[in-house]
Parts: C-alpha cells; structure tokens; sequence
C-alpha cells in the first residue's frame, strides 16, 4: 500500500470514527469467507460497518482523539465494528456470532469514552437499542392519555353494571 493510499484511508477512519456511537473489536482468524461475508452482510442490515484495518492505520488515525485508549486492544489480525446510529447494534451482533462461531473472538470494544473487555461489550449488547427505547417512549406518551380515558368511562360504565345487576335481580325474582 503506497503512501497516498494509507493516507486517504487514515483520513476515512478519523472521518467514520468522528461520530461513532460504539466500536467492536474482533479477531476473525478460522473464519472462511463466505462466513464473513454473511457477517458483513448482517452487520450491513443492522446499520453498521464491518472492516478490516492495519492496526498501525487505526492508530494513527486515532491518535489525538477520544478513541485513543483503545489502541490497547490493536494486536494481531483485528476486525472493526462500528454504528454510528445505534451503540448497542454492533454488540448485539457481535456477541450473537461469537456465540454461533468458535473462530470469531470478541477482543473488547470502545463506548462513551471507555474501553470494554469482552464482558463490557457482553454488557453492551443488552442495552435495549433504538427501536427498543423509542418503543419505550412511545409507550410512556400514551399511557397517559389512556388513563385518563380509563377514568372518564368508569362513572358510567359501573352505573351500567349496577343497572344490569338490578335488572337481573328484579328478572329473578318474578
């Protein structure tokens, strides 16, 4: 790789990672490669990138920055996962695959300003993501308001249930 190479893809590292949301860091050696290219193509369906970088790439372009403490875990063949939309995403995916592939070894991983072992991305991936937490929300808005329904039908809806007992009491006792 010739110099101008390394740095245009230096440069789209620090432009990927500006924003990044979470990343995941795996060794993938055994892995073959249609296996690898199932993984690409589901860690693509979730919203996330799924690369191999030279780890002295990766350092450089994370030097100086927020992601710098992670250069800890750059050691041998390393595949990154990252999301900018969802900081669960890539772990979820992460740990599901290792869990299905003996080859693909999480080694840690990158969140809000720490570095993760494999029990933090563990951790990580049982956050409720982001169709969960909106889901969430939206339950929040509506119990409210379904509340209060709840309360305005009470008055009338028991009086109709004390009608009905009258009516079959008075039906009984004729």
């Amino acid at each position: 790789m010739d110099k101008a190479t390394k740095q245009e893809v230096v440069g789209e590292l620090k432009q990927s990672f500006s924003n990044v949301m979470s990343i995941i860091l795996a060794d993938y050696r055994g892995l073959d490669v249609p296996t690898v290219t199932d993984m690409r193509h589901e860690f693509r369906k979730a919203g996330c990138q799924y690369r191999v970088i030279k780890n002295t790439l990766v350092k450089i372009a994370i030097q100086g920055s927020d992601l710098e403490p992670m250069s800890t875990l750059l050691a041998g063949p390393t595949a990154f996962i990252w999301s900018n939309e969802s900081p669960s995403a890539p772990a979820k995916l992460a740990v599901q695959f290792a869990k299905e592939q003996k080859a693909f070894a999480i080694k840690g991983g990158y969140f809000e300003g720490e570095v993760l072992d494999e029990a933090g991305v563990e951790r990580l991936s049982k956050m409720p993501g982001k169709p969960e937490l909106q889901a969430q929300l939206l339950m929040t808005f509506i119990a409210a308001p379904q509340e209060m329904v709840r309360q305005l039908i009470a008055g009338p809806q028991n009086f109709m249930y004390l009608l009905d007992a009258r009516k079959r009491a008075l039906e009984g006792a004729e």
